[in-house]
């Protein structure tokens, strides 16, 4: 994906794509801000940004930032899955607690998968926690057309399960792009 910035259905919201060394830090600060990752996986969602910024494309992670104001108020990244043809990832999508159920995470679920599609993606996988507390983002998945592919018991922890989504991509014309 090039550095592309554009505005979003919301009054003064914008994406980019291009990666900044202050992202780091904000991404910290907002995937904080939700209350549901523990101080590793904030850490892990920072790290990223580094290795993006380090190895440019070749680091296999895509970014799209919504800002308002200058703010990072919402993020999702992605990237193909090493040894597949067509398959990628969904590792985060992530949006401040205040813009949060007005649309902006289906926007950015939607650029990623439009984005995805472009570079030849027919598959989008999501992993997520099986919790109760996950319930919400798990019905935001099935919501926005991912099917439950797998269950693993017990993966981050005892009584708390890996919830794997898929998507099948499809063109614009609604057929499926196998």
């Amino acid at each position: 994906m090039t550095g592309t910035t554009r505005s979003h259905d919301q009054v003064g919201v914008h994406f980019r794509t291009t990666v900044r060394p202050e992202d780091g830090p904000a991404v910290r600060r907002l995937v904080e801000s939700t209350g549901f990752f523990r101080p590793d996986e904030v850490a892990v969602a920072e790290e990223l940004i580094a290795e993006r910024l380090a190895k440019g494309a070749a680091s296999g992670y895509e970014f799209l930032f919504a800002e308002h104001d200058g703010q990072l108020q919402g993020y999702v990244c992605f990237g193909p899955i090493p040894c597949t043809l067509s398959s990628w990832d969904l590792y985060w999508i992530v949006v401040n607690p205040a813009y949060q159920r007005q649309g902006l995470g289906r926007r950015l679920l939607q650029e990623a998968e439009k984005a995805i599609r472009a570079a030849g993606g027919t598959r989008v996988y999501v992993d997520t926690s099986g919790r109760e507390q996950y319930r919400p983002t798990r019905l935001f998945y099935e919501k926005n057309g991912y099917q439950v592919a797998a269950v693993l018991e017990d993966f981050y922890a005892p009584a708390d399960p890996k919830v794997i989504y898929v998507k099948v991509l499809k063109e614009p014309d609604g057929r499926r792009d196998l």
